[in-house]
């Protein structure tokens, strides 16, 4: 079995996961990881869970601020994206002009935006930008335009189909003449979807994904098919040794803020946060706090049996190692010391317990035991239970107690049998000694 999964799956994993347009929108999508946590301190902030902060800030006159600085980060987040991919997907090519490529795709993906606003009362406003569609109803169109202007762009430049300038000209002029005929292509293109859309819909190409495609897949990730499908995934690429955590988070990380700003924008309407109300359940914050939390396959268990009750030295050794990474979402030291990494008797309960603990929290959020997740995110590496607290208060952190809890004994069976096992082995040693 490990000849065959080393030889034949792992190759064929790695073949999946190493593509351009995989790599560019994982890549891509981390530059907006700053935005979202500075962020979510503001907006956490300006609606602080005790009156006499909110009092003090407001008579301050801070609130407004806070505000500001939660809506110009978060509103931008598919500009931010579209940008990082575009750039990650040419700089993977080795071509130059990266920074120029993302900003072809910039100007590609507000050519596909109205430049203007209809107002309540049916007055068209020239000249502005609805924020709506830079935050997270764009990040389809955003992950679309990003590796399409990249794939313009490095097509141009590998046929060396580009405006030349004299040697001894400085690097970042040509970068620019070369990128003029892509961009021209780009435009063009971005140009007649916007036309035809508009045209013949009278609707914009942004609009149209969204409600065709973005709609539906928020609904696919939101269900508890989706809860499951996540936590399976990670782990079962970490048991091939990818890391499976950064390919998931990244792929799916446009689709869960989404999620998690459609779940602020009911909290701005003043409306109740329910799922009656239109709220999500499986947001950034339920893959970061429920499924990946302590690591991936939610390794904390195992590692408290380690420092605790295991008898083999190798084992008790690994645990002390072990455990501080793990009380901050870090557990490489696990997956390959145990190894649980193609080990197929750990593969068990690694993919096992995050699963459980998705099927857990999708209930306990979906029927109103805690609370649905607003914008407020945390940076990975915050301890659990704290982290909890912070993005749901006391109700989620006992709910990741729990579920951190039941993985002790989800690991219990497998990890003692291993630690039988290596005490064997090292009482033999001993003896032949």
């Amino acid at each position: 079995m490990k000849d065959f999964l080393q030889q034949k799956l792992v190759p064929f994993v790695l073949k999946i996961v190493n593509f351009k347009s995989i790599q560019a929108i994982k890549n891509g999508m981390f530059y907006v990881m700053p935005l979202t946590i500075v962020g979510s301190i503001f907006l956490l902030l300006a609606n602080f869970p005790w009156a006499p902060v909110v009092n003090l800030l407001a008579s301050l006159g801070m609130i407004a601020p806070f505000n500001q600085i939660a809506g110009a980060t978060f509103d931008i987040i598919a500009l931010v994206a579209v940008v990082g991919i575009a750039y990650e997907y040419c700089k993977a090519e080795n071509l130059g002009g990266a920074l120029h490529c993302g900003i072809i795709a910039l100007a590609s993906f507000l050519i596909l935006q109205d430049s203007f606003v209809i107002t309540d009362a049916g007055l068209q406003i020239s000249g502005v930008l609805d924020k709506g569609w830079l935050g997270g109803k764009g990040v389809i169109v955003a992950i679309l335009v990003g590796l399409l202007a990249g794939k313009v762009y490095t097509f141009f430049l590998k046929r060396d189909i580009r405006i030349k300038l004299p040697a001894g000209v400085p690097e970042g002029i040509a970068n620019s003449f070369s990128g003029l005929i892509p961009a021209l292509a780009t435009f063009v293109i971005a140009a007649a979807v916007y036309g035809i859309f508009k045209g013949i819909w009278n609707i914009t190409f942004v609009e149209a994904i969204y409600k065709v495609i973005q709609i539906p897949l928020q609904g696919m990730t939101d269900s508890l098919g989706g809860a499951i499908v996540m936590p399976f995934a990670i782990t079962l690429l970490w048991f091939f040794g990818v890391h499976g955590s950064s390919i998931v988070s990244g792929i799916m990380q446009p689709v869960l803020m989404a999620n998690t700003l459609d779940n602020q924008a009911i909290l701005d309407r003043g409306l109740e946060l329910t799922v009656a109300n239109g709220g999500h359940v499986v947001t950034q914050q339920f893959l970061d706090q429920f499924i990946t939390v302590t690591g991936s396959g939610m390794t904390i268990g195992l590692v408290l049996f380690l420092v605790i009750f295991a008898k083999s030295r190798q084992n008790k050794t690994l645990g002390d190692l072990s455990v501080v990474p793990a009380l901050f979402n870090i557990n490489e030291p696990i997956l390959f010391g145990v190894p649980i990494v193609l080990n197929p008797l750990m593969a068990v309960p690694f993919i096992l317990t995050p699963v459980i603990s998705a099927v857990v929290t999708y209930f306990a959020l979906y029927v109103g035991l805690v609370p649905l997740f607003s914008a407020v995110m945390v940076p990975w590496t915050t301890p659990p239970i704290i982290s909890g607290f912070i993005v749901g208060g006391w109700k989620t952190a006992l709910l990741q107690l729990i579920v951190l809890s039941m993985s002790f004994f989800i690991y219990l069976p497998f990890i003692r049998s291993i630690d039988k096992h290596n005490l064997a082995v090292e009482k033999a040693a001993e003896s032949q000694q």
